[in-house]
């Protein structure tokens, strides 16, 4: 039989005088009677044993004595045997068993060896103990910036039952289950196992290694390693809108403000989509559609039914998206229709911007921007600037006046607006320099118009009755801080002025 390291105690209890029937026919003057001691001095482990045997004084002399075993009972000299070699002068000997197999139960008897023949003493049993399991690191599958799937396999208990099992993670390598708040408790037992790692940081290298615990200690598995994605940008790639993979097209980004959630507005056309963490169409990095409405990789195309303005959300960890078509305006008390009902705005494709013309009051009056005349979707600014923020504070009006209002969601969670009310100020203008002529929407042709009388001189365009934004120059192409507008000769005009296209137009009545 195969021999494994194995220590044991074989001990005689007690003293004969005489040759004892027990023992074979060839020696009737020594007897060996062995026994255990007890399970702890017989120094078990998983390969070895100490076994102690005791000699019985008898007429004939041993010209060998030792142990023998077996995995069967009453085992003998023909079966495996170690030869006692010390001192030959005591009664007791201990020999070391090994090469056992683990978690094994043997049997073992002292022997001597005469002239007459080989006897035997009372046999005994001892059971090796377990080995750590054996287990395998199964490879990451499902990898976003904050989770990854992975598992493990017991292949073997060690002969003994696997009563803990799961993942160790870490951002080093080796890591092992000391680090308790990166490992997973998955079952007990043998077999294959799955477990799901959630919160990691993105754009993070962790290192894996599946374990299994007996009682003989825990097993690691082969160490293998991730990199979690990098959120910092979804790239929409497809044949919306006619784009390719190549152009720098809209992108959704998740930042702070967000809460981990990317999203960003883009007009897209009908077609297909896909979401992309690289900007390419490598299937390690790009998602899309996992056929019920939700997000896996690579996917199938997210479809796009009908042209729009839309909002786009995903969340790696989550597995979701939502596409929203949105339509925005103005509402508050500030607005035509007050609270009640939102004052559209119309889509500049050009500019990729929300603008409108609107009459606001001023006081205690307010208004904030609403999507779909509907409050799932609105903004407002906290801070009090030109920034919006999802359901923001309400933005108070100073001045009473026509307004060119303007929305910006081009910039991923960094939407802003202005509202400005336009006038002409100017030596040309009834209060020259000093004092703006204000300007009122028209809202056929969609400009800023004012009809005056001017005299020979000069006018600008002037935004709030403050020179922090005005615009002059060539009237066709109009640029922020540019020079004065020459006016010839006096009489009566009429000045419009588009904020947006920066284009305005001067005509003699």
């Amino acid at each position: 039989m195969k021999k494994n390291k194995i220590y044991g105690s074989l001990g005689l209890a007690a003293l004969m005088a005489m040759f004892s029937t027990s023992c074979t026919e060839e020696m009737s003057e020594v007897r060996l009677d062995p026994a255990m001691k007890t399970a702890q001095s017989m120094e078990v482990t998983s390969a070895s044993a100490e076994v102690e045997g005791f000699v019985i004084a008898g007429t004939e002399a041993f010209s060998e004595k030792g142990i023998c075993y077996a995995t069967s009972e009453e085992p003998t000299v023909d079966d495996s045997k170690v030869i006692y070699d010390g001192d030959e002068t005591g009664a007791t000997f201990t020999v070391t068993l090994s090469g056992l197999d683990f978690a094994t139960k043997y049997y073992a008897r002292a022997y001597g060896v005469t002239a007459s023949g080989t006897v035997y003493g009372e046999g005994v049993t001892f059971t090796t103990k377990p080995v750590i399991p054996t287990v395998v690191t199964v490879d990451p599958t499902e990898v976003t910036s904050v989770s990854a799937v992975i598992g493990g396999n017991v292949t073997a208990n060690g002969g003994g039952a696997v009563i803990a099992r799961g993942i160790c993670f870490s951002t080093n390598p080796n890591p092992d289950i000391s680090e308790t708040d990166s490992v997973t408790t998955d079952g007990d037992g043998m077999g294959e196992f799955i477990s799901s790692l959630n919160g990691l940081s993105n754009s993070t290298t962790y290192y894996v290694r599946a374990y299994a615990t007996n009682s003989a200690g825990t097993a690691y598995g082969n160490e293998v390693s991730f990199t979690t994605l990098s959120i910092s940008k979804f790239w929409l790639v497809g044949d919306f809108n006619g784009w390719n993979i190549e152009g720098e097209e809209a992108y959704i980004i998740s930042t702070p403000t967000s809460g981990g959630l990317a999203e960003g507005y883009a007009y897209l056309t009908s077609g297909g989509l896909k979401l992309s963490t690289d900007h390419t169409w490598d299937e390690a990095t790009t998602f899309g559609d996992d056929g019920s409405g939700g997000l896996t990789n690579p996917g199938d195309n997210i479809e796009v039914s009908e042209d729009g303005y839309y909002l786009i959300q995903a969340s790696l960890a989550e597995k979701s998206y939502t596409l929203v078509k949105t339509e925005w305006g103005v509402i508050g008390d500030a607005t035509p229709g007050g609270w009640d009902a939102s004052t559209n705005l119309n889509y500049n494709m050009e500019a990729d911007v929300w603008t409108g013309g609107v009459h606001l009051t001023a006081g205690t009056a307010t208004f904030k921007f609403r999507a779909n005349n509907a409050w799932d979707y609105n903004y407002g600014s906290t801070a009090g600037d030109n920034t919006l923020d999802a359901g923001g504070s309400n933005i108070p009006v100073e001045v009473e006046a026509d307004y060119a209002i303007t929305l910006d969601l081009s910039t991923p969670n960094e939407y802003t607006y202005s509202a400005h009310h336009w006038g002409v100020i100017g030596s040309a203008t009834p209060g020259g320099w000093d004092t703006d002529t204000n300007m009122t929407w028209d809202e056929v042709n969609e400009v800023f118009t004012v009809t005056l009388d001017l005299i020979a001189g000069d006018y600008k365009f002037r935004a709030d009755d403050a020179w922090d934004l005005d615009y002059g120059g060539d009237i066709t192409a109009l640029t922020a801080g540019g020079a004065n507008i020459p006016v010839g000769e006096a009489g009566n005009y009429t000045i419009t002025f588009d904020p947006w296209a920066l284009v305005a137009t001067i005509t003699k009545n």
